[in-house]
């Protein structure tokens, strides 16, 4: 699939298969298929879970920012293969670490670099920013189906 960049929610939405309440992929910045991607989620101030979490503090959840960084990773892994219909199923997360929390309003910006890549199993070292600040950092394995 050809794209020009940025490409905005529409074209996330060719490459995954999520579908609103569960697409944390905003737009795609920039990509090197099957290599490395950048991309962005415009953390909405209006997302319902920010009533619970925590109402007082809200902040966006730490598995969101993983998952946020495992769909930008497999648009990646998507667009560097012949995979439409493919989906990439998180397997693993290692050395997670989280920096900074993320507020409602802030733009978080999700690169991943692909380490490693088989037909069936990736390795992407992901980190998530607000600004300048790393906010979140992991190693993510995906089973591709």
């Amino acid at each position: 699939m050809e794209l020009s960049y940025p490409a905005g929610r529409e074209a996330v939405e060719r490459i995954l298969p999520h579908r609103d309440p569960f697409v944390w992929v905003s737009r795609i910045v920039a990509c090197e298929p099957g290599e490395r991607i950048v991309a962005e989620l415009d953390v909405d101030a209006a997302l319902p879970l920010f009533a619970g979490h925590f109402p007082e503090h809200p902040v966006l959840p730490g598995v969101i920012i993983m998952e946020a960084l495992a769909q930008a990773a497999s648009c990646c892994i998507l667009l560097g293969r012949d995979a439409a219909g493919s989906v990439g199923f998180l397997a693993g997360i290692d050395k997670a670490k989280f920096r900074r929390q993320v507020r409602p309003g802030e733009t978080l910006r999700l690169e991943a670099r692909i380490a490693k890549a088989s037909a069936r199993m990736c390795v992407a070292e992901v980190e998530a920013f607000v600004g300048d600040e790393r906010a979140a950092s992991a190693v993510q394995k995906y089973v591709m189906a």
